[in-house]
């Protein structure tokens, strides 16, 4: 296992200090959206293998059915997020972009009625592999944006000791506000999901890693974590960019270093988000699925910015309207924060497991930058997180060099976007980096299918 310092004041090497934008939404206490008229739900909401559906059009579905799901091991079900009819189980709009197999739910009558997990009565006398099924069972994945099936996660392999784990309540991406809110709102929740987590790894070493721009949330969280007797250890951190991010998180917190190539569980460590922690807590102890979760709206763009309770498959224009819709009909909408996030063409997609944010920013805000040859001032490599060379990458990518690129080490990028962020020439490295990552992942696939 690999070590560096802690002393270095709870940081990782390298990143950038992005504008934070926290201010609009971070102070407003979160509401709950009504019940969506009709929702898009994807097959796939997740890392590993896709869904297949149970239902069929015409089939009447209640809140937290299962409607589809999977025989593979990573993979993760899929719910209805409200009650009502199938109308449809084709392709639609999907906001990573395409059309993507969907279920297409109408919502009839007022009534919500709920189709609960089974659970223990009390999830500390529970056995370990009881509640692995109800986390595999609630469709719980990693909701800091991974989207990565939890109880794949809580499940490592024999030959991997893991002796920490951290929950993630960084929020560095800009904007974003959601996990802020819910440490401050669902404070108890948290903290229950967080030790069911830890009863599922076998470790009682827990960390809290909050970046020190939440003074709130450290307290609020520090003040209940002694109330309660729980014996983690809240860990306040420098605001830094991507301070989020899994291996970032884990050198800041314990100093411990994910070696190249390699999962956080390599040094004894599994992460997850303050929104997965609630999940669990919401399956376990009231036997619901993930058919919902806090999101923020925010940015120049829309009126009234805020965080949202939403249900899985509503529509970004609804979430946007209930925020008092967009000041410009030139705005660029993102989902997720302006580092990271994906700008949408269609504002009907639906929200997704994983969306954690809808950003609304006027042109003036974005960064209009006209392309440029690289000058090879070195600043991307300076950013990069990962100590890459994301102007090499992109050079290899854009040049279909696809054996260079993954020799260089393209898969080891998080996309962080810092590289993009400080570039003076304006390349699009991210997005190059990106199609590097793909077309070596086909390559790699070719020559599978060939042998």
């Amino acid at each position: 296992m690999s070590e560096m310092s802690v002393s270095a004041a709870n940081t990782f090497h390298r990143g950038v200090h992005p504008d934070e934008f926290k201010a609009m939404s971070s102070g407003i206490r979160s509401r709950e959206l009504p019940l969506p008229e009709e929702v898009f739900i994807p097959l796939q909401q997740h890392i590993g293998a896709p869904c297949e559906a149970l239902v069929q059009k015409g089939d009447t579905v209640k809140t937290g059915q299962k409607i589809a799901d999977s025989q593979a091991f990573v993979s993760s079900p899929v719910h209805a997020s409200i009650t009502g009819v199938v109308r449809a189980v084709a392709a639609f709009p999907h906001p990573l972009g395409g059309r993507v197999p969907m279920i297409h739910i109408v919502r009839e009558g007022e009534a919500d009625e709920w189709e609960l997990l089974e659970r223990p009565e009390s999830w500390e006398a529970a056995s370990v592999e009881t509640l692995k099924h109800i986390v595999r069972e609630a469709g719980i994945v990693g909701l800091g944006g991974a989207a990565f099936p939890t109880h794949v996660k809580m499940s490592p392999p024999e030959d991997k000791h893991v002796d920490h784990f951290i929950l993630n309540g960084c929020e560095c991406e800009p904007f974003l506000t959601c996990d802020h809110r819910s440490m401050l709102e669902e404070t108890d929740n948290i903290l229950t999901g967080m030790s069911i987590i830890m009863k599922m790894l076998k470790i009682d070493k827990g960390i809290i890693g909050i970046e020190n721009n939440k003074q709130d949330a450290v307290d609020v969280m520090q003040s209940r974590v002694d109330a309660l007797q729980l014996g983690f250890k809240v860990q306040p951190l420098k605001v830094k960019y991507p301070q989020g991010a899994e291996k970032m998180l884990i050198a800041a917190a314990l100093g411990r270093k994910v070696p190249t190539g390699g999962l956080p569980m390599d040094v004894g460590v599994v992460v997850n988000n303050i929104a997965t922690a609630q999940a669990v807590y919401n399956a376990v102890v009231n036997g619901k699925p993930l058919i919902q979760r806090m999101l923020t709206v925010a940015g120049d763009a829309v009126a009234e910015p805020g965080n949202l309770t939403v249900r899985v498959g509503t529509s970004f224009k609804t979430c946007i309207d209930a925020c008092g819709g967009l000041k410009s009909e030139t705005a660029e909408v993102f989902m997720g924060g302006p580092m990271m996030g994906l700008s949408q063409y269609d504002l009907n997609v639906p929200t997704l497991k994983a969306t954690s944010g809808i950003v609304c920013l006027e042109s003036s805000q974005l960064k209009k930058v006209k392309q440029y040859p690289c000058i090879q001032c070195g600043r991307c490599v300076g950013a990069c997180p990962m100590n890459l060379v994301p102007t090499r990458l992109a050079r290899f990518a854009e040049t279909a060099q696809y054996d260079a690129c993954n020799e260089w080490g393209v898969f080891n990028c998080v996309e962080c976007g810092s590289c993009a962020f400080v570039c003076p020439s304006g390349i699009p490295l991210v997005q190059w980096i990106r199609v590097g990552k793909v077309k070596v992942t086909e390559k790699q696939n070719k020559v599978k299918a060939e042998a």
